[in-house]
């Protein structure tokens, strides 16, 4: 897998901060469009809009409308094609966001790769004939 985005290849910070509260979530990524890496690769993107609604998309143009919600220390989204909540902690630290996965054991760890501050791409619904 090539990388498409600038700066994608930062590698994670090594010292991560206490966990981000619901406030200081919101207070850091409303607004923005932030790219996530994984593992020295382009994960995906995500939109973050007023009243904590969201949009993802792994890169690949398909974008998932969601919501998110704290519960108890993490932060959770909903998405509109799957509805069991995808928890994650985040933590802020000088070179941008870590967040990582709670449902799973194994714990995925993403890292902010890039906030580019414009719109992601997203293709439209599928039509047939």
């Amino acid at each position: 897998m090539t990388c498409l985005i600038p700066l994608c290849l930062i590698a994670a910070p090594a010292l991560a901060q206490a966990d981000l509260s619901a406030e200081a979530f919101d207070s850091y990524t409303r607004g923005k469009t932030l790219f996530y890496g994984f593992d020295g690769q382009a994960y995906g993107v995500e939109r973050y809009l007023e009243d904590r609604r969201v949009i993802w998309s792994f890169l690949d143009g398909q974008c998932k409308e969601g919501t998110w919600y704290e519960e108890n220390g993490q932060i959770c989204f909903i998405y509109e094609d799957r509805f069991d909540p995808q928890c994650w902690t985040f933590q802020s630290t000088p070179d941008g966001l870590i967040a990582r996965f709670e449902n799973d054991p194994v714990s995925t760890e993403l890292y902010e790769a890039d906030e580019i501050g414009e719109e992601m791409f997203c293709l439209g619904p599928d039509t047939g004939v």
